[in-house]
């Protein structure tokens, strides 16, 4: 067992040191190959953390030597002095040769003493009932999603962990009953993080009804709570209810798909908790308690302040309160019916977690109590590889400085968070100032009359040669540019080209109507092209729009703000914003600009910014009238 740990950490070694030589020294902090490590045994999951009081932070990790679920998954915790630079006093919460133990959470109580709580295949069961197909003779061989929800203490901040482990006796749901052994054996697991509120201590749980397609077939959330965790000297005295009341956990609105899993909680500032969930339906789902979790308003889809749906797969999406009162939500801002509809929904729902974005949540008030109004989202993190998919993080506040912990199952990672990128964030409700920084073209429409001209900006390559690399291969300069034009037509047929900056042989980029009444940008480096449209119906005929499209270089995204909404695709595509091509490397190409070129109407200001307009710029831009 041991010459297989030593392979494995030598394997991830290389790995890294591969990916290094690869890569260049990446400067997007968005980038997931910035941030620090989090040390594993190989798999890496669930890197959650907490402040000891002794100054530290302590990470609690699901890890082994081997892929998710398989034997010899077990629980480890790192403390960090540095803010997640170097790690020291690594420990076993439970031994990597014991029954598997997954999915863990940790709480700090008010004295200090720290509980990890998770998964343990106690009985050390090899095999469950599942579905056949897709399991050969309905025998699920990954145990790591029942048996038992334990935990154990540290009174050491995490330096050592207490010998005992305690069960908690967790309430039976109809979804146990239902299962393949009417509830003898549980099905479960844990993403959730778990709270305090009012001197009791809250732990979600995620009920599964099966094994099948997709893993999970049908899952709903509960929550653990216990009054005098806190309190009691012998943590085997503690007394535990299951919420909410009732025979059934939180489940999708009416209607909605058997999954509803991964639940987290905040806690508002009026006591009412607030809970976020993933589904299968295309969207995530919502719901509030003001009883403490004894029962729930009906499920909802999450929307946006202007009332539009949030769209997101099955994925991890979180939400946090801020020490500032404010909150943060992260998730990956596509699905729709996409997802909802599609034949293997319960699977192919996994994919694309990459980039991650965050909304900004600010409290309102309500006829119930407060409620959490979102903000349009920016991309938080991402990773050059759109196949990596990054989930389970965790927001660590020190010092007035925001931190994301995160994983892609094969390294974890912390980042440090701008806090100027937040407070944007959070300010857009308000924003109607108009972006100056990176503006380098500012034309308006004196006479009515087109095409005009005005010279070409200059604008950054994507790619260049790496000269420091001993085979000169490319690297990405992650750098971007914003068009933001206001234009009306007569009519939305297509061809119609807005601006032109191309020269001989196609090079440049180009804005033009496109089918299905929308515009489009083109860009081409003479043997790459790349092309992306807005959103359909967001444009009409002789009607005045602000449309800015943002071409990210870190993250290689196009993204359309159109009136000051983001476009994420609505009912017609998926996906609202686009990657475009890695091997793209620079759009520059006329020495001018053309306007209005081949146009039926006005177009009556452009301006180009030599980077990357954030979403809330965009939306201050539409709202400033300029």
């Amino acid at each position: 067992m041991k010459t297989k740990h030593i392979t494995a950490a030598l394997m991830l070694l290389l790995m890294q040191d591969l990916a290094v030589t690869q890569t260049w020294a990446q400067s997007d902090p968005r980038n997931i190959a910035t941030g620090p490590v989090i040390p594993d045994e190989s798999y890496s999951d669930q890197p959650y953390i907490v402040k000891t009081n002794d100054g530290a932070w302590l990470c609690v990790m699901t890890t082994g030597a081997g892929h998710e679920g398989a034997t010899g998954q077990h629980i480890i915790t790192w403390r960090s002095f540095d803010q997640g630079k170097t790690w020291i006093d690594k420990q076993d919460v439970e031994p990597i040769d014991g029954p598997e133990a997954s999915y863990a959470v940790l709480l700090k109580a008010p004295s200090g003493r720290v509980f990890v709580f998770y998964d343990h295949n106690t009985d050390n069961l090899r095999y469950v009932k599942g579905d056949n197909p897709p399991y050969k003779d309905g025998q699920v061989k990954r145990v790591d999603s029942q048996g038992y929800f334990v935990f154990k203490y540290s009174d050491d901040h995490g330096k050592t962990w207490s010998a005992g482990r305690y069960t908690i006796p967790v309430r039976e749901f109809e979804i146990d009953r239902n299962n393949p052994y009417q509830g003898k054996i549980r099905f479960f697991w844990n993403v959730g993080k778990a709270f305090a509120h009012k001197n009791a201590a809250y732990v979600p749980i995620h009920k599964v009804g099966g094994f099948g397609e997709g893993f999970f077939t049908s899952s709903e959330g509960a929550l653990l709570r216990s009054d005098n965790l806190f309190t009691v000297k012998d943590p085997a005295k503690a007394t535990w209810a299951t919420l909410p009341d009732g025979d059934i956990g939180l489940r999708t609105p009416a209607g909605g798909g058997p999954i509803a899993e991964e639940q987290s909680f905040t806690v508002l500032s009026d006591g009412s908790l607030y809970c976020v969930y993933r589904t299968i339906d295309g969207y995530p789902v919502y719901t509030y308690s003001r009883n403490g979790g004894r029962t729930w308003d009906a499920p909802q889809y999450l929307r946006y302040a202007d009332g539009r749906l949030v769209k997101h797969p099955r994925a991890a999406n979180f939400v946090w309160r801020c020490e500032n009162g404010k909150y943060l939500y992260w998730f990956h801002n596509h699905g729709g019916k996409f997802i909802s509809e599609h034949p293997q929904r319960r699977s192919m729902a996994y994919n694309d977690r990459n980039p991650v974005w965050v909304l900004g949540g600010i409290e309102k008030d309500s006829d119930k109590g407060k409620i959490i109004q979102w903000t349009q989202p920016e991309i938080l993190l991402y990773d050059d590889d759109p196949m990596i998919r990054m989930s389970y993080p965790d927001l660590v506040e020190d010092k007035g400085n925001y931190y994301i912990t995160e994983t892609q199952k094969d390294i974890a990672r912390v980042h440090p968070i701008d806090k100027q990128f937040l407070d944007v964030l959070w300010g857009q409700f308000g924003n109607k100032k108009l972006t100056e920084d990176g503006l380098v073209t500012t034309w308006s429409d004196k006479t009515g009359k087109f095409p005009q001209k005005v010279p070409a900006p200059s604008l950054a390559d994507f790619s260049v040669r790496n000269n420091t690399a001993g085979d000169f291969r490319s690297k990405n300069t992650e750098k971007g540019f914003t068009i933001d034009l206001e234009f009306s037509l007569n009519d939305l047929s297509a061809g119609q080209i807005l601006l032109d900056a191309r020269h001989a042989g196609e090079k440049g980029w180009l804005v033009r109507t496109a089918d299905k009444k929308t515009i489009e940008i083109v860009l081409n480096d003479g043997r790459t092209q790349s092309v992306w449209s807005c959103d359909e119906a967001m444009l009409k005929e002789k009607q005045s729009h602000r449309v800015t499209i943002i071409v990210d270089g870190g993250p290689r995204v196009i993204a359309f703000v159109v009136d000051g909404k983001l476009n994420d695709g609505g009912d017609t595509r998926q996906f609202g914003w686009s990657r475009f091509n890695p091997y793209l490397q620079s759009v520059s190409g006329a020495k001018d600009v053309e306007i209005g070129s081949r146009i039926r109407g006005v177009i009556k200001t452009v301006r180009v910014y030599n980077r990357a307009l954030k979403t809330s710029e965009a939306i201050g831009n539409y709202h400033a009238g300029k």
